[in-house]
């Protein structure tokens, strides 16, 4: 069988492998605070031909000749470019310009996130578009009470809340005077684009993307605005169309590895 068939075959399937990884970044143009990724290739085997000798006597040294048997997928990384930040009006959209990410959590278990696009649930936790919780730097749940209490400290209904660009939380109470509450927890990792995509907008940690690191310095938070996704469109496109001559480039190599294989075959008649 002709090398050059496996050849093809390799690289259909990486592109193939690549075009899923296009189609899903297309997918997720309008997804809050989405991350492209892109994929990149590398040489597969290898067979050595002719061998490397070195210059002796007065023969000069020869090269190595190899063939080439196709290529892999060597990685699929994930841009962690901050994408455009876009008013909403919404005093419970939070949006993170610059480094960090939301801490949540899932079901008991510490999840990350970029998506600020939070609600309040009707115990007034700050909730994901899952229902997962917001937490705040104690491991709490940040929670938007009914009533707080006052300078004097006394409890007066609370009206309104606001969140500065460091993540404290604030309640406006009804007699016009405010109170502090928690402050919104913010995770910084060494290696962002280690962490490992859940779903639903979430991260987790993995080994290389190390732990969070502690009193680290984080972007500031908008309150009343989302990021959005930094897919380009422009750039899917060129890919999705460089990915597709490359796939029928491949596959025209085993079609014509087959016309090869064919006129083998016709020696014999």
């Amino acid at each position: 069988m002709l090398k050059s068939m496996y050849s093809g075959i390799s690289g259909m399937k990486a592109n193939q492998t690549k075009m899923d990884v296009v189609g899903n970044n297309v997918a997720n143009v309008g997804t809050t605070a989405f991350k492209k990724s892109s994929t990149r290739f590398t040489d597969a085997l290898n067979q050595t031909i002719i061998y490397a000798s070195a210059p002796s006597g007065g023969i000069g040294g020869v090269n190595p000749g190899q063939v080439g048997i196709g290529t892999k997928v060597s990685g699929i990384f994930k841009s962690m470019l901050q994408g455009s930040i876009q008013p909403t009006g919404r005093p419970t959209d939070l949006a993170m310009d610059g480094d960090g990410l939301f801490v949540i959590d899932m079901n008991g278990v510490e999840a990350y996130t970029r998506d600020g696009s939070f609600s309040l649930d009707s115990n007034g936790d700050l909730v994901t578009s899952g229902g997962y919780r917001v937490k705040d730097t104690a491991g709490a749940n940040i929670n938007i009470p009914d009533k707080a209490p006052n300078p004097d400290g006394v409890d007066k209904k609370v009206i309104s809340f606001n969140i500065s660009k460091e993540g404290q939380v604030s309640y406006v109470l009804d007699d016009g005077t405010r109170s502090d509450g928690q402050m919104l927890q913010v995770a910084v990792f060494k290696n962002p684009e280690g962490l490992e995509a859940l779903s639903g907008n979430l991260y987790g940690q993995t080994a290389n993307s190390g732990n969070k690191i502690a009193g680290a310095k984080y972007g500031m938070i908008n309150q009343g605005a989302i990021e959005m996704s930094n897919v380009d469109l422009s750039e899917e496109f060129t890919e999705m169309m460089i990915t597709t001559r490359a796939f029928q480039a491949a596959s025209k190599v085993i079609t014509t590895s087959d016309e090869l294989l064919q006129e083998i075959i016709n020696l014999k008649r």
